[in-house]
């Protein structure tokens, strides 16, 4: 048996910059992993996949699950039909926007190549994770990256510093195509675009305070139309002292950066109204 962590990203930006012939948007987006993980146990079978999960949400166990489906792309990549059991305990919360689902897709493609000792390179290992959803090639190569395409195209970017992170996921979901799609009826007026480029040249030369103040998502004006709690929990998060509190991929998970001490603050003064609040930290 192996095991591989699923962790869980934020987007500190997302930007689409227009809709592509095959139907899916190009997008731009500054994409960072966070210690938050799932676990994801992987152990050989004759043949044929077993797939359970650890979980009080009611997630499925068929090929409609990101991490089963990976584990039939692997074999179909390969052309071997091994056996694989996979046991997936969750701690990401689901529709969240935090990429649970493409993580765990990730890490089961990774774990298959170390289980059965295939020796895909990582460009392969993407290859494969493309064709099960935007986020997964991200998923599998993490850290700080910035994703163009439908997500796909990664360039790696110098680590992030260390940072806290609170994330705060309110009740309910967000459809990824619902947002996308209401995205593409709003005015242009209403459309506020990242200065990604110049974000990354503030990373760079280490001047954060600066770039906190340019980070932009532009799904978060369609979230508010659902979730109308985001604006009021960035407002919190900002007045008990984050550096920047904004939304994540397609919501509605709202996250905060902050240093340690101020973090641990937020978690223990916030009013989270019934949201679920997790603490955790950039890696």
């Amino acid at each position: 048996m192996i095991q591989e962590l699923a962790r869980a990203k934020i987007n500190l930006t997302l930007d689409i910059l227009g809709k592509r012939a095959d139907g899916y948007h190009e997008v731009e987006m500054l994409m960072q992993t966070v210690e938050l993980a799932d676990t994801i146990e992987l152990s050989e079978l004759d043949a044929g996949i077993k797939f359970q999960v650890d979980s009080a949400e009611n997630i499925p166990t068929d090929a409609t699950n990101l991490a089963y489906r990976a584990a039939l792309e692997v074999q179909n990549f390969c052309g071997k039909n091994f056996g694989v059991a996979i046991s997936l305990t969750k701690k990401i919360p689901t529709a969240a926007g935090l990429a649970g689902g493409s993580s765990d897709a990730a890490a089961v493609i990774r774990g298959l190549n170390r289980l059965y000792k295939l020796k895909l390179t990582i460009e392969q290992l993407c290859k494969i994770g493309a064709k099960i959803g935007s986020d997964v090639p991200y998923c599998i190569v993490g850290g700080t990256c910035l994703a163009k395409g439908r997500g796909e195209i990664l360039t790696k970017l110098p680590d992030l510093k260390k940072m806290s992170v609170i994330l705060i996921k309110p009740r309910g979901e967000i459809s990824t195509a619902w947002s996308y799609k209401t995205f593409d009826t709003l005015p242009a007026e209403q459309i506020q675009h990242p200065p990604t480029t110049e974000i990354i040249s503030d990373l760079d030369c280490g001047d954060y305070d600066l770039a906190f103040k340019k980070f932009t998502n532009v799904l978060e004006p369609v979230a508010l139309k659902k979730f109308p709690a985001i604006a009021k929990f960035e407002e919190q998060l900002l007045n008990l002292g984050a550096k920047v509190a904004m939304m994540s991929g397609s919501g509605p998970t709202i996250f905060a950066l902050s240093d340690k001490t101020t973090a641990e603050k937020i978690f223990q003064t916030i009013d989270t109204q019934g949201a679920q609040i997790f603490i955790t930290e950039t890696i």
